[in-house]
This record gives structure tokens, C-alpha cells and sequence, in this order.
């Protein structure tokens, strides 16, 4: 599994904000920006008018497939509790086709098996 937090700012923004941080002098993963504003657009979370990206987060698959996008309001928090859950459920499923981790699932609970009998019971 490989993370990564992009931005709009520049690549020396990321260098101050990282030298001056003590939270984000802890983040271990690589913080690529976006000063062109490419990936936001690819993303389709750019707003054009104001030049800043909604803060959307992107699970993404070895085969390029999305596996979860969630898009907020920058005024919207995010909970990382709940976002590793489900990718530990995407993980989980990959490796385990036909199986469904309901809401709240964690690892070691139980899973359902997909079928149209779920359908308005879940």
C-alpha cells in the first residue's frame, strides 16, 4: 500500500510547512504538489474559480481502478479512523471475492456473502 497527500501548493510550501510542523514533520509517506493543478483536475476536484482543490481522498487499486473516492467541502473534516477500516475492507475483499464487509466492519469480524438476499437487510 503506498500513500500519498497532494496539495495545490507548491513543492517549497511542503518543505516550510514540513520544517515548521511538528504533526506533519511525523508524516512518513511523500507529499507531492500540484502547483498546475493536474491531478486536481484529473481528479475532478478542482475548483476552477478559486484555484483550490476540495479535499478528496482516493483508494486506488494495483489495476488503476478507484475502489473509494470520498469528496468533501474543505470545511469538512475526515475521520482516519473510519478511512483505514475501509481499506482494510478493500484489502479484505480483494483477497477474498463474493465477500461483502458491511458498515462497521473490522478486521476479524464477520463478512456476508454477496447475493441479491441482502438486498434491504444491510
Amino acid at each position: 500500500m503506498e500513500i500519498y497527500l497532494v496539495s495545490t501548493d507548491t513543492y517549497f510550501t511542503h518543505k516550510a510547512w514540513h520544517d515548521t510542523s511538528d504533526t506533519i514533520q511525523k508524516i512518513k509517506y511523500p507529499m507531492p504538489a500540484d502547483p498546475t493543478l493536474a491531478i486536481s483536475r484529473n481528479f475532478d476536484i478542482l475548483i476552477e474559480e478559486e484555484g483550490l482543490a476540495l479535499r478528496g481522498t482516493f483508494l486506488i487499486n494495483l489495476e488503476g481502478e478507484i475502489k473509494l473516492c470520498e469528496i468533501h467541502d474543505n470545511g469538512i473534516g475526515r475521520d482516519a479512523g473510519e478511512l483505514l477500516r475501509k481499506v482494510q475492507a478493500a484489502q479484505y475483499i480483494a483477497k477474498n471475492p463474493g465477500q461483502v464487509c458491511p458498515a462497521k466492519w473490522t478486521p476479524g469480524t464477520e463478512t456476508l456473502t454477496s447475493s441479491l438476499d441482502l438486498i434491504g437487510k444491510i
